[in-house]
């Protein structure tokens, strides 16, 4: 999946963890975040804190990487 904007993300991220039978209230507990955090992170909220977002990526098992379009390096 390409990500182009928060809710490209928050879908990514929604359907990684239902993948792995999680409930917002099971993340909430075993990260820290507050179970809203992780409901807005999921509907695209762009104002989410970044850093929360890529450690909540990296426990669903989620890689985050960059890839130049087109031709370039």
């Amino acid at each position: 999946m390409i990500i182009r904007n928060a809710e490209d993300f928050g879908k990514a991220l929604r359907e990684r963890r239902k993948a792995l039978g999680y409930t917002q209230a099971y993340l909430s507990e075993f990260t820290g975040f507050s179970a809203s955090f992780i409901s807005e992170l999921e509907n695209g909220k762009a104002s989410a804190e970044l850093g929360k977002a890529i450690h909540l990526a990296n426990l669903l098992g989620i890689d985050i990487s960059f890839k130049t379009r087109g031709n370039g390096q």
